[in-house]
């Protein structure tokens, strides 16, 4: 039976699955596959499959924010999917972070309502280890300018202290903000699945959310170099997690 939501079956989802937001992104990252077939679209959830140096990988798009997320993640789960990789955007809430610099994200401060749904706010929103370190590897090897550390979800980019939050966070060595990580990393974890999260930075530190978003939204510059490179380490990432097995 197909689940309700990303309209796939179980024998539609591949273990390795990338969770972009946009389901634009799900063709730019058909780019990297062979094979590709477009599985389902409905709604946020637009859902391929495709191949990656022989290893079959799902692609299904999330959508905005920690609750979308969820949706995709449990029906994904249920459907076969065990190693999860977000392929994100986010702002930084440090001043060295530039545009398209990556940002692995090692553990989510969890400001977002719908992990707190499923886990008490004291229980931890952190990414698989292995994963983690495949990434940061992969990175290393590629020179590729990343970051790895805390991240935060959050739920509105309008809130009237934002500003406020930001600053609390930057004081706090928090690295960047996001939607969905917490939601990724709880329900990975209650669920018995392997996550992380790789973000790409499109606003820096105190500069225009909006114009940032929007440049990112064009695939101008710095952040469409961030975006190609995410893609492929999260691929690189899959392919050695599943080859390890």
């Amino acid at each position: 039976m197909k689940q309700p939501h990303i309209y796939c079956n179980n024998q539609d989802v591949n273990p390795c699955v990338i969770l972009p937001g946009d389901p634009e992104r799900v063709g730019r990252i058909a780019s990297f596959l062979t094979k590709t077939k477009e599985i389902a679209y409905n709604r946020e959830f637009r859902t391929i499959n495709g191949f990656y140096e022989g290893i079959p990988v799902t692609v299904t798009s999330t959508g905005i924010g920690g609750a979308s997320m969820a949706i995709a993640l449990e029906e994904l789960i249920q459907c076969g999917g065990r190693y999860f990789i977000r392929t994100g955007s986010a702002g930084a809430c440090q001043s060295g972070i530039a545009i398209g610099d990556l940002i692995i994200s090692s553990g989510s401060v969890r400001e977002d309502g719908a992990s707190r749904m499923y886990a008490p706010e004291g229980f931890p929103a952190v990414a698989d280890s292995e994963m983690l370190q495949l990434a940061v590897e992969f990175c290393r090897q590629s020179n590729f300018t990343y970051h790895v550390g805390i991240t935060r979800s959050h739920d509105s980019f309008y809130i009237d202290d934002e500003a406020e939050r930001m600053a609390l966070w930057q004081k706090m060595q928090v690295l960047a903000s996001d939607m969905e990580t917490s939601a990724l990393y709880v329900i990975a974890a209650l669920r018995g699945v392997k996550a992380v999260s790789i973000l790409n930075n499109v606003v820096l530190y105190q500069g225009d959310l909006k114009e940032g978003i929007s440049e990112y939204v064009d695939q101008a510059g710095s952040a469409d170099t961030g975006e190609k490179r995410e893609i492929e380490i999260a691929l690189k990432t899959l392919k050695a997690i599943v080859s390890q097995k």
